[in-house]
């Protein structure tokens, strides 16, 4: 191992994340790194326009197998994009960008929404979000523990 591959973290093939402007405290995450986006669970998606800028409405439910639990989250529009699913669906989404917290590691995240009702799992992080900040171990999960939301409130 390289003195550079030490000093990352680790991650699970899943881990617990917190995306605070969201106003998610904890979310369970997969950890995909055959995808290139991250996809968000979401459900009533609904544009609006905020001082002249492109934003986005839409609930969602943050507990696997649960839909008692209901967050209504808001964000700015980032993009929207043509993404292809694991099926190879393609399907246009809105793509947001937020702060993620990934035990005490917080990273400013492009992420798509779409409907994962049907998915185990409500996030998940691709590629392009560890974009090499991470080393990866498929057998283990939650290594990162839960979230470190001081490590958020301290950010500039």
């Amino acid at each position: 191992m390289t003195k550079s591959s030490v000093e990352k973290p680790m991650l699970g093939w899943r881990e617990w994340v917190a995306l605070p402007e969201l106003n998610i405290n904890e979310i369970k995450a997969k950890i995909d790194t055959g995808a290139r986006s991250s996809a968000l669970h979401a459900f009533e998606i609904d544009p609006y326009r905020k001082d002249g800028q492109p934003w986005v409405m839409f609930a969602i439910h943050p507990v696997q197998n649960q839909t008692d639990t209901v967050i209504e989250c808001h964000a700015p529009v980032k993009d929207r994009r043509i993404v292809s699913d694991s099926g190879g669906h393609k399907q246009r989404r809105y793509v947001i960008e937020t702060p993620m917290v990934l035990g005490s590691s917080v990273i400013n995240a492009e992420i798509t929404l779409t409907n994962r009702d049907t998915m185990l799992f409500r996030l998940l992080i691709g590629r392009t979000a560890m974009n090499t900040r991470f080393i990866i171990d498929s057998n283990r999960s939650y290594l990162q523990g839960r979230p470190d939301l001081r490590q958020y409130a301290q950010q500039p």
